[in-house]
């Protein structure tokens, strides 16, 4: 089992999957990864998240970045969004993972900043044992 999976819409993603899988590992926390796109690969990633037993899921997206937002939608464990950027410097996907609904929450970092969302799963995974 690990406790934080990291999810990514695309293999270009893939730097700054390293740097969250990184700093996870300097904290000594187990993590996955998968490329799983919300567009292209929704039953894959409807079966990946009903399987999954990990408590916190980093989603990294770029342009529409959907895969937060699908994913908080089909889970109750806390999201991360690592937006990524493009075309528009990466404020599609940041706009499009802090706008979500109410009732569908989904944390989001800065943009290409998967270590702050390492940073922000140890955080939440150890908020039971905070003073």
């Amino acid at each position: 089992m690990a406790d934080v999976a990291i999810l990514s819409g695309s293999a270009s993603d893939a730097a700054i999957v390293e740097e969250a899988a990184e700093v996870l590992r300097n904290l000594g926390i187990t993590y996955e990864r998968k490329i799983i796109s919300a567009h292209r690969e929704p039953d894959i990633l409807d079966e990946y998240l009903r399987a999954s037993d990990c408590r916190v899921f980093i989603a990294i997206a770029g342009l529409s970045a959907a895969l937060p937002g699908v994913i908080a939608s089909k889970t109750r464990c806390p999201v991360i969004g690592v937006p990524v950027s493009g075309k528009l410097m990466g404020l599609d996907a940041l706009l499009s993972i802090v706008q979500m609904p109410k009732g569908v929450p989904v944390a989001c970092v800065g943009i290409d900043n998967g270590a702050n969302a390492a940073y922000l799963a140890a955080r939440i995974l150890n908020s039971g044992n905070l003073p």
